[in-house]
């Protein structure tokens, strides 16, 4: 069915097709029935996974940029995920970069994009997961959550029995420094930990200017030993484990990627997300190659296997890696887990394939 409408959807701007999916998820719920139906039909089997001390239902998770806003996990979940991250969440809300600033490269089997981390701003995600049933907050005393803004009221932290594993991916405004970055993902730490089962701090998107450099030692080192305080406070407050997890860039020399190991090692971070898009353009043959952003799909698969072995040898078990990147067929995903991913996240390749591609996936493993 998928193969048959894709040129249909391939036929209108690439973003405009993208909110509208959203759209369409979102509005299942005034739909009697719909989520049942959409579940018999993509249900993947159970093949569940431990990681970060949580069970996820299966390997296969839906990368963070496809629900920025949060704005469609419960039609999402109907897809077979074994976990959904949503975001890049920001503090502040801010547009991104200006449009066009998604491309589609059919003939490379790809996607370019320079969205610059659109976001509603923490605040209104933070209310869109509650009405989830996922921001219920522990009170180990009387002191009240920073940053809340009086939307909840008092509660004990009662986690909600929904299976699915929900990620939340955090960055930086673009008008904050990176000086001063830390503050922006303390903020988002705090305000998340009630809401996520795991939050994933991204220092690695191409399309905010200086976010990458990051990932240097010096300042990773300061960023991450902040946020395992901040964490643990957290987990103290919510008596509950909050794992984080770093996303690389697929573009680090083998020194520097060697360096953020190090550090994500160091300072107690629970796993790592390889990879992010890439700026390489390497072999690839459609005219939007000249377009600035962040390239995914096929032509990052090669690149994005290579990085992952390179953090299996680094790594050595110490922690989980979920694969990302370039992962748009089963046996690309077989083939991660193979190398030594504990779990692989999709975007383009469910955008090439339909939202039959988890299922596909989990049943070929």
């Amino acid at each position: 069915m998928y193969k048959i409408i894709r040129p249909l959807l391939f036929s209108i701007d690439p973003e405009r097709v993208h909110t509208l999916s959203l759209d369409a998820l979102n509005n299942t719920r005034y739909i009697f029935g719909a989520h049942w139906l959409l579940k018999q039909i993509f249900k993947a089997p159970p093949k569940p996974v431990e990681a970060f001390g949580l069970t996820f239902p299966n390997p296969i998770g839906l990368a963070a940029g496809y629900d920025k806003h949060a704005l469609a996990v419960r039609g999402l979940s109907t897809f077979g995920f074994g976990h959904i991250e949503v975001g890049t969440v920001t503090p502040l809300p801010q547009a991104g970069n200006p449009q066009p600033r998604v491309f589609r490269l059919p003939e490379d089997g790809a996607i370019i994009n320079r969205m610059g981390f659109p976001s509603q701003g923490s605040a209104k995600i933070v209310k869109s997961l509650n009405k989830l049933g996922r921001c219920n907050y522990a009170k180990a005393g009387p002191t009240r959550i920073i940053n809340l803004r009086g939307f909840f009221a008092e509660g004990k932290y009662k986690r909600s029995q929904n299976p699915m594993i929900l990620g939340v991916n955090i960055g930086k405004n673009k008008t904050t420094p990176n000086e001063e970055a830390v503050l922006d993902y303390l903020s988002l730490l705090e305000l998340f930990a009630p809401c996520a089962d795991y939050i994933t701090i991204n220092i690695s998107s191409p399309n905010t200017v200086g976010l990458r450099d990051l990932q240097g030692r010096e300042a990773l080192e300061m960023l991450l030993t902040q946020l395992d305080k901040q964490r643990k406070f957290e987990q103290k407050k919510l008596r509950k484990k909050l794992p984080l997890l770093v996303k690389l860039s697929p573009d680090l020399s083998d020194a520097e990627l060697d360096d953020a190991l190090d550090v994500i090692l160091a300072t107690g971070m629970d796993g790592v997300i390889a990879t992010n898009t890439t700026l390489a353009r390497g072999g690839v043959k459609s005219a939007h190659r000249a377009e600035t952003g962040g390239l995914s799909g096929s032509p990052l698969t090669s690149a994005s296997d290579a990085v992952l072995r390179q953090i299996v040898k680094k790594v050595d078990g110490q922690i989980p890696i979920v694969s990302s990147g370039g992962v748009m067929t089963p046996e690309d995903a077989k083939r991660r887990l193979d190398i030594g991913a504990t779990l692989v996240q999709v975007y383009t390749g469910l955008i090439y394939n339909g939202p039959g591609f988890v299922k596909q996936i989990v049943k070929s493993l």
